[in-house]
């Protein structure tokens, strides 16, 4: 394991296992809010069991607004050019795309910083995970001890492995919303398995 600069890289290791509460019932888009940037507007739909995303800028959130410490994953697949992101501790349900923290969803977007990104944080610019292709989003959030500061340390893995451990000295975001983006037109993501777990504040 190596730190540097408030991060920390791993090689492997993904959150275990424990009480996972589902956020999709896998057929209605019951307990989420669209929210639309146009007259246009972005779709929302589910489709044999999955969320697609489609159509203008706009996002989707859970409604619970005060998630703080936790463990997220969620199935994801985004199209070949599209983009879209995993919002977390977003303080507003208005569709901003500038508020909360977000976990990027980017193969191959014009945008060169890629799915594994906390953007705006820390990018990752190598494709990890092709367009058009399944994988497992996950992230941990708890804020704790560090240097005798008490901040976010969050966890990003794809496919069960974690990728980094970033310690956000900032505290940038306390606590908010789950949500999803959808980007722009050219854009289409696809969500399933969308599960939560609270943890206190010792991440237990």
């Amino acid at each position: 394991m190596l730190a540097a600069g408030g991060l920390i890289l791993a090689l492997s290791g993904a959150a275990g296992a424990g009480e996972w509460v589902s956020l999709f019932d896998g057929s209605t888009l019951s307990g989420w809010i669209p929210v639309s940037h146009s007259k246009g507007g972005c779709h929302w739909d589910v489709k044999d069991g999955v969320i697609v995303g489609s159509g203008q800028s706009g996002m989707l959130y859970s409604p619970k607004g005060d998630y703080k410490n936790f463990k997220f994953k969620a199935e994801v697949k985004i199209s070949d050019h599209g983009n879209s992101g995993l919002y977390f501790r977003a303080p507003v349900a208005d569709g901003d795309f500038s508020k909360g923290y977000e976990a990027q969803i980017d193969s191959t977007h014009k945008d060169p910083i890629r799915t594994g990104s906390i953007y705006g944080f820390l990018h990752v610019y190598k494709q990890l995970v092709p367009p058009d292709t399944w994988f497992t989003y996950e992230i941990e959030a708890v804020d704790k001890d560090w240097r005798g500061m008490h901040v976010p340390h969050i966890k990003v893995s794809i496919n069960g492995e974690l990728l980094f451990e970033f310690i956000d000295r900032t505290k940038a975001w306390e606590k908010g919303f789950f949500a999803f983006q959808q980007h722009d037109p050219g854009s289409k993501v696809e969500i399933r398995k969308i599960e939560v777990m609270e943890l206190d504040e010792k991440g237990k």
